[in-house]
């Protein structure tokens, strides 16, 4: 399952295209503002977009979202429908642009081909012992990282617990110091961020463990 973020600050639309979406299978983040958009970044496979907003302008957010994830597919979804504002879109990195009111099925045609495109895996690399992002950016690993990305690939979009992750570091669970794992998790959490310039996608499941947002495949 791929992941949209969609940023549109009507909530009636807004629930509307998220709740089609996901009956045709999407994984849908939803962001009433630029604020909370920004935070959903990291996370985007696809985003839909729109030009007002609260407190900024879709139009930014888009431009910050192609800086940061170049191979993130970008829908602008407005009632601004000049030719200059859809010129503008589509030069400051929108992929398409639409113009309100737009017929969902139209809306999932062209989230179908873009994804096509856009949409494809993080990989865990053997032989080279590194992690790949989607946007060709990789991470050569610790053998205590690679054993913990294997454990996503194991478990595709489901929490790995802490007792899984001790037991394939070959501790015991009773014996097993848990700061020792927060400590390699925000270590790792930060080479990445330095190394690629966005976040990685290893979620923390409160008192549970760790999950990985996006899907990664063993190459």
């Amino acid at each position: 399952m791929s992941r949209i973020v969609l940023l549109e600050d009507e909530i009636e639309l807004r629930e509307e295209v998220a709740a089609f979406l996901q009956k045709r299978g999407w994984d849908v983040i939803q962001a009433g503002s630029v604020a909370e958009f920004s935070h959903c970044l990291g996370q985007a496979e696809m985003a839909i977009i729109d030009v007002m907003l609260p407190d900024g302008s879709g139009m930014e957010a888009a431009a910050q979202l192609r800086q940061q994830r170049p191979g993130c597919g970008i829908i602008m979804l407005t009632a601004r429908g000049t030719t200059m504002d859809k010129l503008r879109g589509l030069y400051g990195g929108a992929d398409h642009y639409l113009v309100k009111p737009v017929k969902l099925l139209e809306l999932a045609a062209v989230i179908d081909a873009l994804s096509r495109r856009v949409v494809s895996h993080w990989q865990l690399l053997g032989q080279s012992h590194s992690l790949s992002a989607p946007q060709g950016i990789s991470l050569v690993l610790s053998a205590l990282e690679m054993k913990l990305c294997y454990l996503f690939v194991q478990q595709p979009g489901r929490t790995v617990t802490r007792r899984q992750i001790a037991e394939a570091f070959g501790h015991d669970w009773l014996d097993f110091d848990q700061r020792r794992l927060d400590t390699l998790v925000s270590r790792f959490r930060q080479r990445w961020r330095t190394n690629a310039a966005f976040e990685l996608p290893l979620k923390t499941e409160h008192r549970e463990g760790y999950s990985f947002s996006m899907p990664i495949t063993l190459g």
